[in-house]
């Protein structure tokens, strides 16, 4: 009975110390490429940022790395190419 009284006691603190220990990991970044705390350890913490939260570039609404952006943005070339009249060759010019 006496264990019956303790583990019922000691249940619900259990369950709250659960929940403190589910907060998340610090994330860290250099040159906007993650990296983990153990490589931060080895490598040494020069240029080394916390990742933010919440990311901070978005490419169309969605989350988006400096490289993905530069990938995604269309080039001046191809805008003006794409602006410009199609030209034809050949007979289809003459209907």
């Amino acid at each position: 009975m006496k264990k019956m009284v303790l583990v019922t006691a000691i249940a619900p603190v259990m369950v709250v110390c659960a929940g403190a220990g589910a907060m998340e990991l610090p994330v860290f970044e250099v040159m906007g490429l993650p990296i983990t705390p153990h490589q931060v350890a080895v490598m040494g913490a020069q240029n080394v940022q916390e990742q933010a939260a919440t990311p901070t570039l978005t490419f169309g609404g969605m989350p988006a790395s400096p490289h993905q952006i530069a990938v995604l943005t269309p080039r001046a070339r191809t805008l003006a190419k794409a602006a410009a009249p199609a030209t034809t060759v050949g007979f289809a010019a003459a209907q």
